[in-house]
């Protein structure tokens, strides 16, 4: 049996799918507040569903019980409930799941972090650096995933890269290569994981072919044949903006604005080794 935290966001969605298509025994952990929607969709998958949450602790053990595997993505940088934080969810919640999985006899644990390239103090890289911590020296069996910076977050709308409307925002000056990966070759890897041998107590840095910002922007107006408007926000505002952060998730949000402004340029190393083939950012763009 395997548990997934993080079920309902679109990263665990895809991978409590791929496991389905295997044939795998999945269970899903969802909250009582979860999008029925979303819980209706991992039903009709053959998920069994689990109600419980990272903040409490007697549901985690719950959950975990007869689960061999554990793979979790949750976070509350996405999908925030009012009384979470990063400190409840991301640090002391992913703590609480790791110690119900060793109390509980598991025997593999999937963890999604975020690249190592990314040194910049903030709590969201505090509680994720401190969670990587537990799972290596909990006596499972254990992969670190460690994914650079998400093309369906960062080319979206929501940060301002909105190619149907022709506008862009760029973070620095945007000449930085960027290793930029999709969550469904995230959700690929993570099922790889769960019996690859080269995933054995492995930390894998993730990321797909280094492109520019700026490279990309040129890239869309080639394929639409019409300008993009592009608006640039220079690191000297991106540091103000993080200095002047009044909680702890706006602070982590300048922090990786200010990460993508320095640029993320990953080398995949062992993670070579898994049957998975990272797509490049340019086979998302429009065509």
């Amino acid at each position: 049996m395997i548990l997934v935290a993080g079920a309902t966001g679109y990263l665990g969605s895809e991978i409590c799918r791929l496991l389905r298509d295997r044939g795998a025994q999945v269970r899903a952990l969802v909250r009582p507040t979860s999008s029925p929607e979303k819980v209706d969709r991992l039903r009709s998958l053959g998920v069994g569903l689990v109600t419980g949450d990272l903040k409490d602790p007697r549901s985690l053990d719950r959950a975990c019980k007869g689960v061999d595997t554990v793979i979790s993505t949750a976070s509350t940088t996405i999908s925030r409930q009012p009384d979470d934080s990063i400190r409840r969810v991301d640090r002391d919640g992913q703590l609480a799941l790791v110690d119900a999985a060793v109390a509980n006899g598991v025997q593999r644990y999937v963890f999604v972090s975020f690249s190592g390239n990314l040194d910049l103090t903030c709590e969201l890289q505090s509680a994720k650096r401190t969670v990587e911590q537990a799972v290596r020296e909990s006596g499972m069996t254990y992969t670190i995933l460690r994914p650079s910076f998400f093309i369906e977050v960062w080319l979206s709308p929501a940060f301002g890269f909105d190619v149907e409307q022709g506008t862009a925002r760029i973070f620095g000056t945007g000449d930085q290569r960027m290793s930029w990966i999709s969550l469904s070759d995230v959700a690929r890897v993570a099922v790889e994981c769960i019996d690859h041998p080269a995933a054995r107590n492995a930390v894998f840095e993730l990321g797909g072919e280094a492109v520019s910002p700026n490279d990309l922007v040129r890239e869309v107006e080639r394929r639409t044949g019409r300008p993009m408007a592009v608006e640039r926000i220079p690191t000297e505002a991106l540091e103000a903006q993080r200095a002047q952060a009044t909680d702890p998730m706006e602070h982590t949000f300048a922090t990786l604005m200010l990460g993508y402004a320095q640029g993320d340029e990953v080398d995949m190393g062992s993670a070579r080794e898994l049957p998975v083939s990272i797509r490049s950012v340019r086979e998302f763009l429009p065509r």
